[in-house]
């Protein structure tokens, strides 16, 4: 017995090992501060919303020359595709002049400009059909303040096949959901649509009812508590290799823990709101598919007929919305559009209907080199896509917060994964909508020296949501670095 490996143990000390596993983690949730645990950010604790990141890309590209004013300052008459947005002008930041550097390695064109348009990765690639980029932008913020709500992020829209958007970590794309029907179900599974009351959701709140929940099972914390000095001695008596897969396990049980109580502390607020709402209405979608639709009935008339298609791009909006402003989450993606889609009625110019074949014939090298008329529908259809854009933000500066609404409390940025339909990657469109909680000065327009990374708008985006860093992407290495990898003037 004396000489017994230490991993040989009895069935009484991995039992009473496991209560301790169970114990540390609720012991821990015990600890938190209240308001996290309701998943209120410190600035909610005083009344006000937090900030959200919503982003609304679209296909394509744009016509540069359609899309931003001939000189930076104040925004006057808007350039014709973003003339829907002339009501909230002054909600609105134009930037110019930002470019992705990154290198391509076996991904095709299309591929090479969606892995880099939200990671803005070194060099994305792609082995054995496998793709490989870097985190985006939006996953990176899901990190840090995911867990202050029911989903960390929400991925909507066409994003999949050839463009991957979004990535949790280099080799990890994320699929975008395309059915609606099942991005409400994901959303509200097992709980109401509640408008937040801010005002309400205080600390001392929060604290109050977990105290009460505390009291609740208190019986079963303390015995919890008995068997916490378990967890070291069983440790101690493990191998290097279980003392990792216990630490894993430790791990794990902690995370589920602290959701658990997370989700019983919003319950609770949600409980509140639902007897005092916040002062807006909710957002409802209508139009969702019958439960059980094929995702093909959904998508496939999306790029055979112009009103289907804003149909569906006013619906996955309209969830959109709906998740920020119940709190769902505080960060969403809507890529919408597709490269396949057929614009008769849009296009008014010409033969051609096809906006693939439209992109190509629309862009050169040299803007004169390309055909005048497929470029002028390449415009249209863009303005088409900017007066949907314009029908959300129209909504979202409708939602009152409380005196400010929900447009003022998010970071929603407008642009495309190609700056033009022939794959070009020099100055994407960038428009960001929304005063960031009073972080960003809109109303006009901002132009960068050529080719500043797309990175740099990132690194500041990432900042407003918590997420302090001087880097990301390419920010510090690209080719044409510029601003130590941050982008000033946005205030």
């Amino acid at each position: 017995m004396m000489h017994r490996p230490k991993a040989h143990l009895s069935r009484r000390a991995v039992l009473r090992g496991a209560g301790a596993l169970m114990a540390l983690p609720l012991l821990e949730s015990l600890a938190a501060p209240a308001a996290a645990m309701a998943g209120l950010s410190p600035e909610t604790t005083d009344g006000r919303p937090p900030l959200r990141m919503a982003i609304f890309t679209v296909t394509g590209g744009t016509v540069l020359e359609s899309w931003r004013m001939k000189q930076p300052g104040p925004l006057t008459r808007l350039p014709s595709i973003l003339r829907p947005l002339e009501f909230a002008k002054d909600d609105l930041l134009l930037i110019a002049g930002l470019s992705h550097n990154g290198r391509g390695e076996g991904v095709n064109a299309h591929e090479h400009c969606s892995m880099l348009h939200l990671t803005g990765a070194e060099q994305v690639r792609k082995v054995a059909g496998r793709m490989y980029a870097d985190i985006s932008i939006d996953q990176r913020v899901a990190e840090v303040v995911g867990g202050e709500t029911f989903l960390p992020s929400l991925e909507i829209g066409l994003g999949n096949a050839e463009r991957k958007y979004s990535f949790r970590a280099p080799d990890q794309p994320v699929p975008y959901e395309g059915n609606p029907r099942l991005v409400f179900e994901r959303m509200f599974r097992g709980r109401k649509p509640v408008v937040p009351n801010w005002r309400h959701r205080t600390a001392a709140a929060i604290a109050d009812s977990v105290q009460r929940s505390s009291r609740s099972d208190s019986r079963d914390r303390s015995v919890l508590d008995l068997v916490l000095g378990d967890a070291g001695d069983l440790r101690g008596r493990l191998g290097r290799a279980d003392q990792r897969k216990l630490d894993e396990y430790l791990d794990s049980v902690r995370s589920v823990e602290k959701r658990v109580a997370f989700a019983e502390a919003r319950q609770r607020l949600e409980a509140a709101d639902a007897i005092a709402p916040g002062p807006s209405r909710l957002n409802m979608p209508s139009g969702l598919p019958a439960p059980g639709t094929s995702i093909w009935k959904i998508t496939n008339p999306v790029e055979q007929d112009p009103e289907r298609h804003q149909e569906y791009i006013r619906l996955m909006a309209d969830l959109m919305i709906l998740a920020l402003q119940t709190d769902t989450t505080r960060v969403a993606t809507l890529a919408a559009g597709s490269d396949e889609a057929l614009f008769p009625g849009v296009v008014t110019v010409g033969y051609e209907r096809h906006s693939h074949t439209l992109e190509h014939q629309g862009n050169a090298g040299r803007v004169e080199d390309a055909d005048p008329i497929a470029r002028e529908a390449c415009r249209q259809i863009h303005a088409w896509y900017t007066q949907l854009f314009a029908e959300m933000v129209r909504k979202m500066k409708s939602i009152d917060e409380g005196g400010s609404s929900l447009l003022d409390n998010t970071m929603l940025l407008y642009t495309s994964y190609m700056a033009d339909g022939g794959h070009g990657r020099n100055d994407y469109p960038v428009l960001l909508a929304g005063r960031a909680g009073g972080s960003l000065k809109t109303g006009r327009q901002l132009v960068y020296p050529d080719q500043t990374p797309v990175s740099n708008l990132y690194v500041e985006m990432l900042n407003r949501m918590g997420v302090k860093t001087d880097r990301f992407g390419d920010s510090a290495s690209a080719e044409h670095a510029a601003f130590g990898g941050r982008l000033p003037g946005l205030v």
